[in-house]
């Protein structure tokens, strides 16, 4: 107690530190998002490395591996218009549904 009235000088001289924020980092903030992608946006991916000549193919589909791509979970939102196999780590059940109805599969870690 006192500190910031009578005893203001010696805080000044021996304890500078005394007053003012200490650092603190809210523990969300240690987290970090997974990279999502949505079915849709896969559809487009497909298109764009068949484009480029990067696809591959398996099973007699194309074949994308989402994680070396750098994403780790694919999300329902959009439609997919053609087989895909695809090979990621997290999976929606809206996303699973809407590949095995396009006639792909995918491949779960």
């Amino acid at each position: 107690a006192g500190r910031h009235k009578h005893l203001w000088s010696y805080v000044v001289k021996y304890e500078p530190d005394y007053f003012g924020k200490r650092g603190f980092k809210s523990p969300r903030s240690k987290f970090l998002k997974a990279r999502t992608i949505n079915v849709g946006q896969l559809d487009e991916l497909v298109e764009a490395l068949e484009a480029k000549g990067l696809l591959e193919e398996r099973e007699g589909m194309p074949y994308v591996d989402l994680e070396a791509l750098g994403y780790a979970k694919l999300l329902g939102r959009g439609r997919l218009t053609r087989p895909v196999l695809v090979r990621v780590r997290e999976f929606t059940v809206t996303a699973e549904k809407k590949v095995l109805e396009a006639g792909g599969r995918i491949l779960a870690d």
